[in-house]
């Protein structure tokens, strides 16, 4: 969304890693066991840890965990009624990792996969660092290695609200406004349906934290790096894994008008839907500005509305010579530049369904997610799809800026 938020396909596959732990047998007399023992134990605990997941039992996961962790063991069994309160799919735990033979304690690497029914058309991935610890010849999951990324089910008692295309998990936040972030997605994901006639699940998943500092643990980041930023969408351009989520910041997504969360939800949910179709050739100008184009669509936001910071610019003659770059979207780029650039891409995107129709635009995405690489995606993409170069393109689009904003 213009202004609000840095590029899309921000993060890490890691995003949506989950608290293992495990139990299981090592030597019964608490000496050390032979070579190999611990690696093949601690993963038949995640093997019976994922095992309770999928089976709702709760002792069984409760009995992976350290008996001595005090409040760890408390924060794992809201972890665990926050996962049962999911429609799951699928839930399974591997290690990632060797444990060291002869050790009491150790830290590994564990990787989750899992689908959410009816949400995920492919699994969710994730990874994330674990100290286990051995008594009476039992392993057990002690808690995370610092610096290990909480997920959504480990901040609290997790809300789930059901709407009729998204499903909504709030930690720390009221109902009320958990249900209205389902009724705007709600109404977001068939007006992306009605833009964007690819496969895709049509629903939408949205994650909303209690803060914005919270966010940043989510993703990885400080508690300010998304200051201002109302919501970012999960996934990486080389995996169309088909379980993307849009992560909510409360802090800048709250102090929004009615249009304005409408306009966010709606840009999230283009990204979620045309995943399949972007790749590393995609540059940020055409995800970006194809996303604000449905979602201003969706509103009936004009130029002058939508883009004003674009507006001043081009009116004081600082007209763009070029298609805004990948890193104008970064969030490295000062508040006006990043607002500008978002302006930018989304006119080209309008241009072209203005000039060709919505449906070259369309076509021209595709294509350019298709290409090889970067440097074969965009100018061939223009010539096949809308029969002009990428420098007749941009001066074409420098034209239509300035009779949209001048």
């Amino acid at each position: 969304m213009a202004g609000v938020r840095t590029a899309v396909l921000v993060l890490c596959a890691g995003l949506l890693a989950a608290l293992l732990a495990g139990c299981g047998d090592g030597d019964r007399d608490g000496g050390r066991p032979p070579a190999g023992d611990a690696t093949r134990a601690v993963a038949d605990l995640l093997r019976q840890r994922s095992a309770a997941v999928r089976d709702g039992d709760e002792a069984a996961f409760l009995r992976t965990v350290d008996p001595q962790a005090g409040p760890y063991r408390q924060e794992q069994r809201t972890a665990f009624r926050n996962l049962d309160a999911l429609p799951l799919a699928d839930w399974t735990l591997r290690l990632g990792d060797h444990v060291p033979a002869g050790t009491a304690r150790a830290t590994a690497d564990v990787r989750l996969g899992y689908r959410l029914r009816g949400y995920d058309t492919g699994t969710a991935t994730a990874a994330q660092q674990l100290e286990f610890v051995r008594r009476d010849g039992r392993w057990y999951v002690a808690g995370p290695a610092p610096g290990s990324r909480p997920q959504p089910w480990d901040q609290g008692p997790l809300t789930v609200v059901r709407g009729t295309h998204s499903l909504v998990l709030g930690a720390g936040r009221p109902e009320a406004g958990l249900r209205d972030v389902a009724a705007v997605a709600d109404r977001a994901v068939p007006d992306v349906s009605a833009a964007w006639d690819g496969a895709w699940v049509r629903r939408v998943v949205v994650l909303v934290p209690a803060s914005q500092a919270a966010m940043g643990e989510l993703l990885g980041e400080g508690p300010t790096d998304y200051a201002g930023i109302a919501a970012v969408t999960t996934g990486r351009t080389d995996h169309r894994d088909g379980a993307d989520r849009v992560v909510v910041n409360p802090e800048a997504y709250d102090i929004l008008g009615d249009l304005g969360r409408r306009v966010v939800l709606t840009h999230e949910t283009v990204h979620v839907a045309t995943r399949g179709r972007t790749s590393p050739a995609t540059p940020l100008w055409l995800s970006e500005g194809f996303a604000d184009w449905v979602a201003f669509g969706s509103v009936g936001r004009g130029p002058r509305q939508g883009a004003p910071e674009l507006g001043r610019a081009v009116a004081a003659g600082r007209l763009p010579r070029e298609l805004p770059a990948d890193a104008d979207f970064g969030r490295a780029a000062s508040g006006d530049r990043l607002a500008q650039a978002y302006g930018e891409a989304w006119l080209a995107c309008r241009m072209v369904a203005d000039e060709w129709g919505a449906d070259r635009l369309v076509a021209l995405y595709r294509a350019v997610g298709a290409a090889e690489s970067r440097g074969e995606a965009v100018g061939p993409a223009l010539r096949a799809e809308l029969g002009v170069g990428l420098g007749e393109f941009t001066e074409r689009w420098r034209g239509y800026l300035e009779r949209e904003l001048g």
